[in-house]
């Protein structure tokens, strides 16, 4: 850590004081993640990270969501969690064609929420270090406008901008069909720069190639050029 990250990190501390709360137990490299969000301003970093604990004291007072409380989201099995990329970071897929909008928002954030924290506590044994990033892939293979959850789809990257700062590594888009387009250009709108240049919409032979080499065959199931098997995200273990 150079210099004047340091001092950025100092002066960050000393804002979120000021907001009346604190770091303290938080390492340096999850606050550095509030400081690269925000640009490496301290005041707007603090801004953030107060924010973010004030949400997450309310939406997960234990820590971490059971998968009783998502028991419905989890039974439609369109999650899977493959593994370690061959950047060690973990690989959490979609199948959008068995997503439907949720008639309850309050369950389907708090979904968002348990897959974000699983597929980050599956990246490390023990304690996090505060910096993991995940990589995301969104299977687009035969959905119909029902499953074009545009909602669903906006609170998804909000959290992540949000709440997960710098938690995302890249995101794949697959098989993505004409009238998804215009869906994904309105989605955008409600994307930040940085968000949008981790999103990697895969069409050409050339950029699947490079999706396979990037993700890893080992985690990547057989239908997408790998050799593992897909694994449902509520049969993979993990300590919160």
């Amino acid at each position: 850590m150079d210099r004047n990250q340091e001092i950025a990190l100092t002066q960050m501390s000393k804002s979120v004081e000021k907001l009346g709360s604190s770091t303290e137990s938080y390492g340096e490299k999850t606050l550095m993640r509030f400081l690269i969000a925000r640009s490496m301003n301290p005041e707007k970093a603090a801004k953030m990270f107060c924010q973010w604990k004030k949400w997450r004291a309310e939406m997960v007072p234990l820590g971490y969501i059971t998968d009783s409380e998502v028991a419905h989201e989890l039974a439609a099995e369109k999650i899977y969690l493959q593994g370690l990329s061959k950047n060690g970071h973990p690989v959490v897929m979609v199948k959008s064609n068995k997503h439907f909008a949720s008639k309850d928002q309050v369950q389907f954030k708090k979904f968002v929420v348990h897959l974000l924290d699983k597929t980050i506590a599956s990246s490390f044994n023990g304690r996090e270090t505060g910096n993991e990033k995940l990589i995301g892939i969104v299977d687009l293979q035969d959905i119909t406008y029902s499953n074009a959850d545009l909602r669903g789809l906006i609170t998804g990257f909000q959290f992540l901008q949000a709440y997960y700062p710098e938690r995302l590594a890249t995101c794949y888009l697959l098989n993505m069909p004409q009238f998804f387009v215009t869906v994904w250009r309105f989605v955008c709108r409600f994307l930040d720069k940085a968000t949008q240049e981790k999103v990697r919409i895969v069409t050409s032979e050339e950029q699947k190639q490079e999706f396979i080499r990037e993700v890893g065959e080992d985690v990547l199931p057989e239908e997408y050029g790998g050799r593992a098997k897909l694994v449902l995200l509520q049969n993979v273990a993990v300590n919160f």
